[in-house]
């Protein structure tokens, strides 16, 4: 899973453009995420040498079992994170643009302790630390 977090980024929103749309193409990506559609170009092209995407002949994007892995993490840590966000009293729209950030730099341990957090409540404070 050795992707930087530009990329990261760019597999989830396949993702996530695949679950909304059917499909994934170059210009829905830019569209979503707001950059050139050179710089997606640029990206497809290093995502599909790194073997974490396919493109077919009517330029639809498809993941591989490996992007769709990674595209997996970062949608569950995303919306994990927002979730506990939100319980919390962040509104929604700050929740989910702050989960982006956080998303591509948590442990793994630290992201399964928030999410115990949801699942089990608030541990209380151990002061004799």
């Amino acid at each position: 899973m050795n992707v930087n977090e530009s990329q990261e980024n760019y597999l989830e929103r396949i993702l996530l453009l695949q679950r909304k749309k059917g499909y994934a193409r170059s210009v829905d990506i830019a569209d979503a995420l707001g950059v050139t559609k050179p710089s997606v170009s640029h990206a497809m092209r290093l995502l599909r040498e790194s073997g974490h995407i396919t493109m077919d002949e009517n330029n639809y994007i498809h993941l591989t079992d490996s992007g769709m892995a990674i595209a997996r993490t970062m949608a569950e840590r995303h919306e994990g994170i927002a979730r506990v966000l939100m319980r919390l009293g962040v509104d929604e729209d700050t929740a989910y643009e702050d989960a982006c950030m956080i998303e591509h730099d948590i442990s793994q341990q630290s992201f399964e302790a928030l999410m115990r957090l949801i699942k089990e409540g608030m541990p209380p404070l151990d002061d004799t630390q």
